[in-house]
């Protein structure tokens, strides 16, 4: 469960915000997501593996 408390003088669009943040971070939308629909074990290790190699081009570019 996600607790945000509200500072004294803060606007509620800033909490909506951090609370928006927090569950972001939590995942829980990604994972409910992903569990629509099975994918196979090879699917998921080929997309792990194409982001990685994104990733990589990336970050070779930046440096």
């Amino acid at each position: 469960m996600i607790i945000v408390n509200v500072k004294e003088g803060e606007s509620l669009d800033r909490a909506l915000k951090r609370f928006k943040k927090k569950f972001e971070k939590t995942g829980v939308l990604r994972e409910l997501r992903s569990r629509q629909a099975y994918e196979k074990k090879s699917v998921t290790r080929r997309t792990q593996i194409k982001k990685a190699i994104y990733k990589q081009q990336l970050n070779q570019e930046s440096v």
